[in-house]
């Protein structure tokens, strides 16, 4: 299995101040998937006037 930066840098983060930087990560990763989960679904509803 290969090793991506980004799970290391994830590891690290969660070991140097515990779990309180772990959760800010896992909440900005929520918060941007929620916003594109949400960009990606509304564009659908667009309508073109043209």
């Amino acid at each position: 299995m290969e090793h991506h930066p980004a799970a290391a840098w994830l590891t690290e983060a969660a070991q140097q101040q515990g779990a309180g930087n772990l959760l800010r990560v896992v909440l900005i990763v929520m918060i941007l998937g929620c916003v594109l989960t949400a960009w990606f679904l509304l564009r659908g509803y667009k309508r073109k006037d043209d």
